[in-house]
């Protein structure tokens, strides 16, 4: 099996299992730390950064292998102190790669997706970005290469550092003493999460808290003033897609609004939020200048649509797990196909939470795909033993998407509901 897809078969469940840990602690100690919506988005964000990652849908322009040959000048010899120097190296590249995310306009496409929750919880860990299809910061590995770290180290190190990173995603979880001074602890991880004036832009630390406190972006969490989540303009819509492209969207549209040459190149490069002057004052975009005012994004839904979208996360999950346990029974095309299927069906159910029309474009393109997938395997890709059931019952289930999707958009009169997404009161 793909090592990839057969570590994220037991990453998976964990996260859920601590996700729902995380749920049941909250009731017990009556501290509201979710919305039922964001969740379905934040794990749908996940699914969709699975299938990219699956499917090495990335350009890396110099790979660490390359470097590795070309430029290593030591060689470790202990296996402890390799993995301990590659994790520290690998630690301070995520740091880099992180603040310039934040400071960079067009690199902050790579990383809205992780903030644009307004909650803060363990689901909110999982919105990790598909935006990022080339790999840029390559050149922060060079100090690994240079040591002597092998490749093979890193290809571990790297998604156990990814991996260690989720559990600080919580608010039920304060101070944690001495610990406070060494590694990034939720306290830490709020902050950084925040649009707070006080607290934004700061730690930017994956693990160890350290690279802030010398490169001097650490900010203390200070009890009198609560964090408030999300991002400074507001994304206001569930579906992980349409939030992992907004802001290159918007970046490409002042680029071109703008009358000043200079501006259509400075516009990417510029510190994050930077516009040109002339379409700030023709083309003014609303962001949120007080946060303690701001209105969450909460669509209207019945509890029928919200116990459907439920259902749609638990089924496409369902339908993405079994694509990694039988991922060397895929070929290429088939395994495209496959991400392809599930990656229109989570655009389609996050419309819908959206209570938008393009769900209902999706629901057909995703129905007529099946269709081809059928008169093309006359199965669902060949899965024989238990998984042969979903011969029967993905066209059971598309059939009914299709027609939930039309039965919750289109209102009284006969008509599609209008696309744009009402804010609650």
């Amino acid at each position: 099996m793909n090592t990839y897809a057969q570590v994220l078969t037991y990453a998976i469940p964990g996260f859920v299992v601590l996700i729902i840990v995380e749920y049941i602690a909250s009731l017990v100690l009556k501290k509201e730390v979710s919305n039922s919506l964001d969740t379905i988005s934040s794990l749908s964000s996940g699914m969709t950064n699975t299938l990219k990652d699956v499917l090495k849908l990335a350009i890396v322009i110099v790979s660490y292998e390359w470097m590795y040959k070309h430029i290593a000048s030591f060689h470790i010899t202990s296996d402890l102190t390799m993995y301990v120097v590659c994790f520290v190296l690998v630690d301070f590249a995520s740091y880099w790669s992180h603040r310039w995310n934040h400071e960079i306009n067009v690199m902050w496409n790579r990383h809205i997706i992780h903030h644009s929750s307004e909650e803060f919880n363990l689901s909110c860990a999982l919105r990790q970005s598909i935006s990022g299809l080339i790999g840029i910061y390559f050149f922060l590995y060079v100090p690994m290469a240079l040591v002597g770290v092998e490749p093979v180290v890193v290809s571990i190190v790297a998604p156990l550092h990814l991996f260690a990173q989720f559990w600080y995603h919580t608010r039920l979880i304060k101070n944690m003493g001495f610990l406070e001074k060494i590694i990034v602890t939720p306290s830490h991880h709020r902050v950084h999460h925040a649009i707070n004036p006080e607290y934004i832009d700061k730690n930017y630390a994956a693990i160890f808290i350290i690279w802030d406190k010398i490169f001097g972006t650490f900010k203390e969490e200070d009890p009198s003033i609560p964090p408030v989540y999300g991002v400074k303009k507001p994304v206001r819509t569930w579906n992980p897609f349409l939030i992992n492209f907004q802001h290159i969207w918007q970046l490409a549209k002042d680029a071109w609004l703008t009358d000043s040459w200079s501006d259509k190149v400075k516009v990417w490069f510029m510190p994050t939020g930077w516009r040109p002057k002339d379409v700030m004052t023709n083309h003014p975009i609303s962001t949120i200048e007080d946060v303690y005012t701001y209105e969450k994004y909460m669509p209207s839904l019945t509890k029928n649509l919200k116990t459907w979208s439920w259902a749609q996360l638990i089924i496409n999950n369902f339908l993405m797990y079994c694509m990694l346990i039988n991922i060397d029974r895929l070929g290429p095309p088939e395994l495209a196909l496959y991400a392809t299927f599930l990656a229109i069906s989570i655009f389609s159910y996050t419309s819908l939470m959206d209570k938008s029309k393009l769900a209902i474009y999706a629901e057909l393109v995703k129905f007529f795909l099946c269709l081809l997938i059928f008169i093309r395997y006359h199965s669902w890709f060949d899965l024989g033993g238990t998984l042969s059931l979903l011969t029967y019952l993905v066209p059971l289930y598309v059939t009914c998407s299709l027609a939930l999707s039309f039965y919750f958009l289109i209102d009284n009169t006969g008509e599609l509901r209008d696309a744009k997404p009402r804010l609650a009161s």
